[in-house]
């Protein structure tokens, strides 16, 4: 009988390699702090040698991780990509969900990238983190209908998504606990708050809250 062929080594273009590459990085970055993983950890993850690794990224390890940590902020911010159906709570609960289930999924590395002060951490870093957080506050203001919200609500947009970041950090800390079904639930419940108490001082969020509790808000 004659043996199975053996199949053809198919040479990864060169996006597949990056994106390969990448996919290692990020893998150790979710378990680790970036200033502990090295060059040669990423190589091993990969399967493959460090001069390679250095061929697609010859800015070193800094190059890298800023590649590494740009890839995951594309998925951080398609979180809050949610389609303009249903209620708009119900929405944000599935934004919310989605935003908890990346940090579940990246642990450690979601610590390093918003605490801060890594090794690694340069003005591109936080602009990369700063961009997530932006990025976040836009889908949610297309999801509350407004085009031009005005001072005070984008005060307090930007302060509940800094909020939900503090809160994932302890959650992290505290073994992950509560459950990850209270915590959205809570998450969710302390946006309406935030914006009730901003209501009282402008009218523009005043109004939103107005349609939020009502009929279309459960």
């Amino acid at each position: 009988m004659t043996p199975p062929a053996t199949p053809a080594y198919r040479r990864l273009s060169v996006e597949e390699r990056r994106s390969q590459l990448l996919d290692a990085a990020l893998t150790l970055f979710a378990h680790r702090a970036p200033e502990d993983v090295s060059l040669d950890d990423v190589a091993e993850a990969a399967g493959v040698s460090r001069p390679l690794v250095y061929r697609y990224f010859p800015g070193g390890k800094q190059q890298l991780y800023e590649a590494a940590l740009r890839s995951a902020a594309e998925e951080l911010q398609q979180c809050f990509d949610e389609p303009l159906q249903g209620p708009l709570l119900a929405r944000l609960g599935h934004a919310v969900d989605r935003y908890l289930a990346f940090v579940d999924e990246h642990d450690t590395g979601f610590s390093a990238l918003l605490q801060g002060g890594s090794v690694v951490e340069t003005s591109r870093t936080t602009a990369t983190v700063d961009g997530v957080r932006r990025a976040a506050a836009e889908h949610i203001y297309r999801h509350l209908g407004v085009a031009a919200p005005g001072p005070r609500l984008r005060m307090t947009v930007r302060t509940w998504i800094t909020a939900v970041e503090a809160a994932s950090l302890i959650w992290l800390d505290e073994g992950k606990q509560p459950p990850v079904e209270e915590l959205r639930a809570w998450l969710v419940e302390q946006f309406v708050a935030v914006l009730t108490v901003t209501a009282g001082r402008d009218p523009q969020t005043a109004a939103l809250v107005g349609t939020l509790t009502g009929d279309g808000g459960d």
